[in-house]
């Protein structure tokens, strides 16, 4: 069983009247909660800042193991809602219910739990209830929502015919309930505006079962696919979103912040886009192609995957993952360019590290990776590299032969989305420099 698991509507974000706002037509921003800041849920006082740090590497390890599509299951079944590692606060109904998301790149809904519950799995916040909301409506089988979302079907139970779903996962725990219309809201942090989104499909568990973790109240699934939030707030925001992630274990955390619209663009003429591409198994999830990565004069060729991406961005992992013969070359590459003593890896996952003495200055090179179309980033030692304990750093890199690139590869890059021209750009800055 999947132990990272949570809450259960599918909120599959279908957009017929987007209010407006003069103050918010170039777009707005949201504020990111890393999950391990103090204002998240999943916050444990007694926890050490590397304490925190293992588990997110344990964290990153499990949610690899099931973000690969699996031949034994559907596309829904692999998704694993509550494995992410930023949230936000946004609200459902009206009046509007407050409850914190987990965001994601790598999943295709939003989810939560709905009363009444019939068989619901512990949550320690309060649980939505539709009853008290003046916009919320069942949606009809006939409805585009309904016929075109793969895991609903028409409920016909009590001789009422309504738009239902059943969502079985990759480690066998289920959810099931209607799938519904109401508003959505998000408010923008730099205005603290609330932003409408009103007929938004919903759908609400009545029925969810397995290993789902009580501290989760919801997902807001950035998923690139026709229903999903993304591309429903295209007239809005044009389809262009953006994340610029602040260093999350080096001292105080600072706030990162998702952007929409004209906000979330790289107007910056050497910053080059990269296609994404679609990957028949998984196509709304962010596959690029990495050609390869450079550290010195060592030049690392990336494995092709026929016409489909060899690399997974993905916002909800922090570790990186590459390739045995691409990873054997950049640690190589990393032993023969760090002048620093090996030591022993305090965990089994991260095979190369060495001993720091406090107040030293070291070295480590900077890599810089190729993607197709000419983009370039610079991965620095933030990037590359996470303290362990007071006494060690390791690569935070590790082997699988499915290549992601992590959370921590993308701290302190502008990494920004343009769905409807299917590219990513990167632009190397000081995310800090938002505050």
């Amino acid at each position: 069983m999947v132990p990272c698991h949570s809450y259960f509507v599918i909120l599959l974000l279908f957009f017929h009247n987007i209010s407006s706002s003069k103050s918010l037509k170039s777009g707005f921003s949201v504020e990111l909660i890393h999950r391990d800041s103090p204002k998240s849920p999943f916050y444990r006082p007694t926890e050490t800042h590397f304490q925190r740090v293992q588990n997110a590497v344990l964290r990153s390890i499990h949610r690899a193991n099931y973000s690969t599509p699996d031949s034994s299951h559907d596309v829904e079944t692999t998704v694993i809602p509550s494995s992410g590692e930023f949230l936000m606060n946004y609200s459902v109904g009206t009046p509007p219910f407050q409850t914190l998301g987990v965001i994601d790149t790598g999943a295709n809904t939003i989810w939560m739990q709905c009363q009444p519950c019939k068989n619901c799995y512990k949550q320690n916040t309060p649980i939505f209830d539709p009853s008290k909301s003046s916009t919320y409506s069942r949606i009809p089988c006939v409805a585009a929502e309904c016929l075109t979302e793969q895991i609903a079907f028409c409920n016909f139970n009590n001789g009422k015919k309504h738009c239902a779903y059943k969502a079985i996962y990759g480690d066998e725990s289920v959810s099931e309930g209607d799938i519904s219309w109401d508003t959505i809201t998000l408010t923008s942090s730099s205005e603290d505006i609330p932003v409408a989104f009103p007929k938004a499909v919903i759908g609400c568990g009545h029925n969810n079962v397995g290993l789902f973790d009580k501290q989760s109240s919801g997902i807001v699934g950035l998923g690139n696919a026709p229903l999903l939030l993304v591309s429903l707030l295209r007239p809005r925001t044009g389809g262009i979103f953006s994340y610029c992630f602040t260093p999350m274990y080096e001292g105080d955390v600072k706030p990162s912040f998702l952007h929409f619209g004209d906000r979330g663009e790289v107007s910056v003429k050497s910053a080059v886009p990269t296609p994404i591409i679609v990957n028949s198994a998984v196509p709304f999830k962010y596959y690029l192609v990495m050609e390869a990565m450079i550290v010195g004069s060592k030049r690392i060729e990336f494995p092709r995957n026929g016409e489909e991406g060899n690399i997974l961005l993905d916002s909800g992992t922090t570790l990186s993952f590459l390739p045995d013969e691409v990873y054997s070359a950049l640690e190589g590459e990393m032993v023969n360019a760090v002048n620093l003593v090996r030591t022993d890896s305090p965990m089994k996952h991260l095979k190369l590290c060495y001993e720091v003495t406090s107040g030293r200055e070291y070295h480590i090179p900077t890599v810089f990776a190729h993607f197709k179309g000419g983009a370039v980033v610079e991965l620095h030692s933030s990037n590359t590299f996470m303290k362990v304990s007071e006494t060690k750093i390791c690569l935070a890199f590790s082997r699988r032969s499915k290549a992601i690139l992590g959370n921590l590869a993308q701290q302190d890059i502008l990494v920004s989305y343009n769905t409807e021209q299917n590219t990513v750009t990167f632009l190397n800055t000081d995310c800090t420099s938002e505050l």
